[in-house]
């Protein structure tokens, strides 16, 4: 999956991930194994990522934080696995 010019993610179906580790494959659904966040370009698009993310089964994580400079929100795949969306404002205010 194409994330933006630097950034690709590798999607594996568990089988397939197990022959990469001699260690268990945790169950992300009650562990956390890793919190992935992502720097968006502006307010809009983490709204659109994550309207995607609910379109495709996962599940949005508390409300969205605007702490003003900074702009957040989180969700879970349905797999269990926990993805932040930033935006960060960069010119001073």
């Amino acid at each position: 999956m194409i994330i933006s010019e630097n950034i690709y993610v590798m999607l594996l179906t568990e089988p397939f991930f197990a022959t990469f580790t001699e260690k268990p494959i945790c169950d992300a659904k009650s562990s956390t194994e890793v919190l992935v966040c992502l720097s968006c370009d502006s307010r809009t698009e983490v709204g659109k990522l994550i309207e995607k993310a609910l379109i495709a089964r996962g599940t949005a994580l508390r409300k969205p934080e605007d702490h003003g400079f900074m702009y957040g929100h989180r969700f879970e795949d349905i797999d269990g696995h926990i993805w932040e969306l930033i935006y960060m404002e960069t010119s001073p205010t």
